[in-house]
């Protein structure tokens, strides 16, 4: 038997279960937060960042309207975003990765959890929310960004909002997609309009507040939260 097939009898089917168990336990947990909102953004933004203080003051009016907020539970951008969340008294969800360098848990998600698999944590992401929220970022961010918009351009999950906060960031990859990848029909006429783009936590917040009014709560989850 070759080195590839003994890795796979020796190896897989133990890597098998570590995956059920990481699906199983977050599943567990993350179906019980009610409506979600999932903040991504840089690791690297310090505290004293413009970005960061627009990012506490939206996750808290995230909280002040019973929503949930998610974020990768790392410093940066999630550590804003969970504490903003933590602020506004409502559920801080961190889904931490384990990265051999710059990620580690922040301390203010009230409800952290640790995957060692990209993909399974992806999932928990986009399970779990009913809207996305992309602060400047790096590789990261534009892999959710591209990862969360072709979901809902295939139809694979609803036409949740997407919203790319930070206009001076984002304004020139939305030309760039609009000239080099709609002009010469890569995409369909209207993709790029998938998303919002914005500056303001008020006008974010009102985005999800008003599609959680058009289409309703989640299953199970009652109107009051919206």
């Amino acid at each position: 038997m070759n080195e590839h097939g003994y890795g796979f009898v020796k190896e897989d089917p133990w890597r098998i279960f570590r995956i059920m168990a990481e699906f199983v336990d977050s599943f567990e947990t993350l179906a019980r937060l009610g409506p979600a909102v999932t903040v991504f953004g840089s690791a690297r933004t310090p505290p004293e960042d413009p970005y960061y203080r627009k990012t506490e003051a939206l996750a808290r009016a995230f909280g002040k309207h019973r929503l949930a907020v998610i974020t990768g539970g790392g410093p940066g951008i999630m550590e804003a975003a969970n504490k903003g969340a933590a602020e506004g008294k409502t559920h801080s969800v961190g889904l931490n990765i384990e990265l051999p360098f710059e990620q580690k848990g922040n301390r203010f998600a009230n409800v952290p959890m640790h995957f060692h698999y990209f993909f399974s944590r992806k999932v928990c992401f986009v399970k779990y929310s009913v809207a996305f929220v992309f602060m400047p970022g790096g590789f990261g961010t534009l892999d959710e960004f591209f990862e969360v918009i072709t979901l809902v351009q295939t139809q694979r999950i609803p036409r949740f909002p997407l919203i790319l906060f930070g206009r001076a960031y984002w304004s020139g990859l939305l030309r760039w997609l609009k000239r080099s990848v709609e002009a010469p029909g890569f995409i369909s006429d209207g993709d790029v309009e998938l998303v919002t783009l914005t500056e303001e936590p008020e006008e974010a917040v009102e985005t999800v507040l008003d599609y959680l009014r058009r289409v309703g709560p989640p299953e199970g989850v009652p109107k009051a939260f919206c």
